[in-house]
């Protein structure tokens, strides 16, 4: 309403201004009106003056308003009553639209100074990499790590060593590395993880570094007294009865050196004799077959990649692995999704994990009275290919579960214990992982993560 009496007052005003024009082109045309002329003109540009005043103080404020939200001036108030009760609620209209500016503006730099406080405070040290090799540290942790060393370039990384200052120039996004860091004399492991983030004019490379070496350590010095332990039951095992039966035959010969005389005597150490000698040699194999277990894990053929199809690896894989199963009423199932799903591996290594996989299902179904083996290969949320092979046997006992990948440890009676080993060693040469779960209604599921 107020705004049509703007409109309303704005065509008064100008129908008086035509009015006067009007008028005083009648007086100009007449004569003797001088004076009255005069009075006209002056009426006339005072009208004038007044509209002019009156439109542009409202376009003023307009302006101001748009200024004020231009340069985030949110401290301008707009009083427009003097144009009328309807320019009262423009002005009210233009305080308010300022107030919520300025609420959203506090509410993002408080949720700014958040965020900058997580990154500042995050244990993880956290720098980027700009396409033209500029770094910026971004946290505390990072300063910290690079200690009182000026770090803004991509050369400035040759002090920390030359595998770290090449692992950074070349770290591609999504990529995770190992690295070795090098910083007063001291050489740590570094685990480094890059992100792309896209900006309107550039892109850059956001790198995570966590120090693991302590977790290093401790994981290694556990796996060296793993094995040790394991090593030192075999060897044992192997040596004491050879050490004792070695004893046993020299008695024995200095005994026979006494029995010379007596052939039946004779012919009976003779025979213990030879049984210990062929226990000697037997358990010589046992040690040697161990040692040959050992070199297998220790030197694992150089991988040879190609792209294959789920399919087809688990048809000649399963061909292996399952001749007996129709007999022993053992029941496979193979589900891929999708069915041409293709994975980029070593074909003879991964077949030698599925046939090992395979094997323990088959192991672990023994007394099932209706044996059931699955091969499942489907790709995760993160496009990741993962092959499950799953059973309805007895499971894993909680108490051997953090063992069953440990080198020799086995819990069958001609086990070798080197094929989970083996085949978390060839996982991971991969890329890869594997973990395995307890299904709730019994088995066991080995998952394989590429």
């Amino acid at each position: 309403m107020g705004f049509k009496k703007f409109s309303l007052f704005i065509a008064i005003r100008t129908i008086f201004v035509m009015l006067n024009l009007l008028l005083l082109s009648v007086l100009i045309s007449a004569e003797g009106y001088h004076a009255t002329i005069l009075i006209v003109f002056v009426l006339l540009v005072l009208q004038s003056l007044s509209l002019v005043r009156f439109v542009s103080k409202t376009n003023a404020e307009l302006v101001r308003f748009l200024d004020a939200a231009r340069y985030a001036d949110y401290s301008q108030r707009f009083d427009l009553s003097s144009l009328g009760s309807g320019f009262g609620e423009l002005g009210s209209a233009f305080t308010d639209i300022l107030e919520r500016f300025q609420r959203a503006r506090s509410a993002q730099e408080e949720q700014q100074r958040h965020l900058k406080a997580i990154v500042e405070h995050a244990p993880v040290p956290l720098l980027s990499i700009s396409s033209d090799g500029l770094l910026t540290l971004w946290n505390n942790a990072a300063r910290k790590l690079f200690g009182a060393n000026h770090v803004t370039k991509l050369s400035d990384l040759a002090p920390f060593g030359e595998e770290f200052a090449k692992h950074l120039a070349t770290v591609k996004p999504g990529e995770r590395r190992l690295v070795n860091f090098t910083i007063d004399g001291m050489e740590y492991q570094l685990s480094i993880s890059a992100t792309q983030i896209l900006l309107p004019k550039n892109q850059e490379i956001l790198v995570s570094m966590q120090d693991i070496q302590s977790e290093l350590d401790i994981a290694q010095l556990q796996a060296w007294q793993d094995l040790v332990k394991v090593l030192t039951h075999e060897i044992m095992n192997s040596i004491t009865p050879v050490a004792s039966l070695a004893k046993t035959t020299v008695d024995l010969v200095a005994d026979c050196k006494h029995k010379a005389d007596s052939f039946s005597e004779l012919r009976e150490d003779l025979q213990d004799i030879s049984e210990a000698v062929e226990t000697v040699a037997r358990r010589s194999d046992g040690l040697i077959k161990f040692v040959s277990s050992y070199r297998q894990l220790t030197r694992l053929p150089t991988l040879n990649k190609n792209k294959l199809k789920v399919a087809s690896l688990f048809q000649q894989s399963c061909t292996l692995a399952t001749q007996q199963w129709d007999k022993k009423g053992i029941q496979l199932q193979i589900n891929i999704e999708p069915s041409e799903l293709e994975i980029s591996i070593d074909k003879d290594m991964l077949e030698q994990v599925l046939l090992n996989l395979l094997q323990n299902a088959e192991h672990a179904i023994e007394n099932c009275p209706t044996p059931e083996v699955s091969l499942n290969a489907f790709l995760n949320k993160r496009g990741h290919v993962v092959i499950e092979v799953s059973d309805n046997g007895k499971g894993i006992p909680d108490e051997i579960g953090n063992k069953i990948f440990v080198p020799f440890y086995t819990t069958k009676q001609q086990g070798s214990g080197v094929g989970l080993a083996l085949t978390r060693q060839i996982m991971l040469a991969h890329g890869g992982a594997i973990k395995y779960e307890i299904k709730e209604t019994g088995g066991t599921v080995f998952r394989m993560t590429f």
